[in-house]
């Protein structure tokens, strides 16, 4: 914007400033939308700085694109599960789903957050800071307990590459190393890794995992509330989102070819 009126922003007016904008979003080119929203966002980034209001350059407002996530089918989880190499993957992927849980949840599983009794998994301190506890699968256990006993992990449930300790740049002792918890690149290209192997070609992140528990939770009967407190959600709000994307009995959506080829084939 400077290199086009030939002054620092803050000496143009509004009506230039709206003029610029509009140019923006009428250009060809196809990041021009992009282009717009990351000027307007740089433009009151610029008028914070000098403690300018935003309605100095009479700058519009960004509405949020609303975007539904993207969910998996129960037959896409266990293509998922089943092509996985390593039992260290299977059992990332099946907490992820089978417990709904953030990639920061899920690298800070302890083993003492473990109860197979009750067949509980506590979140310690998840996002907002707050505890919460979800049920574990019984498939689940019997993966864990196979897991647990082949790698014997000390602290943590997932363990990282073993990293030297260092004071002042320099190496303690040598040889003294300590467990590291697993990496969030590491859990990202397990679950990679694994939608590859399985031919999955949906666009699927950590999230989608979390994403995916809570509408097939959903759609297996269970009632919102209960979900909002299993996601550990502050707003019910932010559960009910989900309700857009779940197929329920009582509201399932159908195609009228269906009705079309039972009436007339």
């Amino acid at each position: 914007m400077a290199l086009h009126f030939g002054k620092i922003p803050t000496e143009l007016d509004g009506e230039q400033v709206q003029e610029y904008l509009f140019m923006l979003q009428n250009r060809s080119q196809s990041p021009s939308q992009t282009y717009f929203k990351h000027t307007v966002y740089g433009l009151r980034f610029m008028l914070k700085s000098e403690g300018l209001p935003y309605e100095y350059l009479h700058l519009p407002s960004i509405k949020n694109e609303k975007k539904l996530p993207t969910v998996l089918s129960k037959e896409e989880v266990w293509r998922l599960l089943k092509s996985c190499q390593l039992l260290k993957h299977k059992i990332l992927i099946g907490l992820l789903y089978g417990c709904g849980l953030r990639c920061m949840e899920v690298r800070g599983v302890r083993l003492q957050d473990l109860d197979f009794d009750r067949l509980q998994l506590k979140v310690v301190q998840g996002k907002g800071k707050k505890d919460r506890y979800v049920p574990l699968s019984k498939h689940l256990v019997r993966g864990l307990k196979t897991y647990i006993e082949a790698e014997k992990p000390k602290v943590y449930l997932f363990n990282g590459q073993l990293q030297e300790r260092t004071v002042g740049g320099t190496s303690r002792s040598p040889g003294t190393c300590f467990d590291s918890r697993y990496s969030q690149r590491g859990v990202q290209w397990a679950v990679k890794q694994a939608c590859r192997s399985a031919g999955i070609t949906k666009d699927v992140h950590v999230h989608t995992l979390r994403h995916t528990f809570a509408t097939h939770l959903l759609e297996d009967g269970l009632d919102i509330v209960t979900l909002k407190n299993l996601l550990g959600h502050e707003n019910i709000e932010t559960t009910m989102e989900y309700l857009h994307i779940a197929r329920l009995d009582v509201q399932k959506a159908f195609s009228p070819l269906d009705t079309l080829f039972e009436k007339c084939r």
